[in-house]
């Protein structure tokens, strides 16, 4: 029974991961180039149609990764015996994990604490003269997440795939964030000649 639960957990986990994750790009790579290009009457006529629904998924997609992970890291690490190797030292999966738990939960916040209070104030129009601030602050916390996602999935997945050679990981973590950027770099000029 314990292995079932946990199964349905990471289930649950990278479900709602993906939900999250495919909609911090969707905004990041899409959205934001989109609302640099449209007027205010387009914005007008697309945004209460789009942004809700789209940050609704997003944050719940968020909150629910977050509490999906926090309980699939007590089922395997704490009670599961991976936390630990013979010798009682931090074994070298858990830190990998936690260093992606570390990440994700920044991107957490980000979402629950700095995105979704903007983009509240500025979708219901009471942000007023502090509109351009809260759009600036909210982006850079979006940008900054989707900077941290790719390192982030490395840590969640490096200690299953590479248990004895971090040297690798750290690598592939340099690599997946210079990736995740020169994506964000050219969302800006794809799709505009089509």
């Amino acid at each position: 029974m314990e292995t079932e639960i946990q199964l349905i957990v990471r289930w649950i986990h990278v479900i709602a991961g993906v939900a999250w994750i495919g909609h911090l790009y969707f905004f990041n790579f899409v959205n934001v180039p989109l609302q640099g290009a449209l007027d205010d009457a387009g914005k007008k006529a697309v945004n209460p149609q789009l942004m809700p629904r789209a940050l609704w998924w997003f944050r719940w997609g968020a909150m629910i990764t977050f509490l999906a992970g926090l309980a699939l890291f007590y089922l395997m690490y704490m009670q599961g015996g991976l936390m630990r190797e013979a010798d009682g030292a931090l074994s070298l999966r858990a830190k990998w994990i936690m260093g992606g738990m570390a990440l994700g939960i920044i991107m957490w916040f980000n979402v629950w604490f700095i995105i979704w209070p903007a983009q509240k104030k500025l979708l219901g129009g009471t942000a007023g003269e502090a509109a351009p601030a809260l759009r600036k602050r909210a982006m850079l916390a979006s940008r900054t997440n989707t900077y941290l996602s790719a390192p982030m999935l490395v840590g969640m997945v490096a200690g299953s795939h590479v248990p004895t050679n971090s040297a690798v990981m750290c690598g592939v973590a340099a690599v997946s964030l210079l990736v995740v950027w020169l994506c964000i770099k050219a969302s800006y000029g794809v799709g505009k000649t089509v």
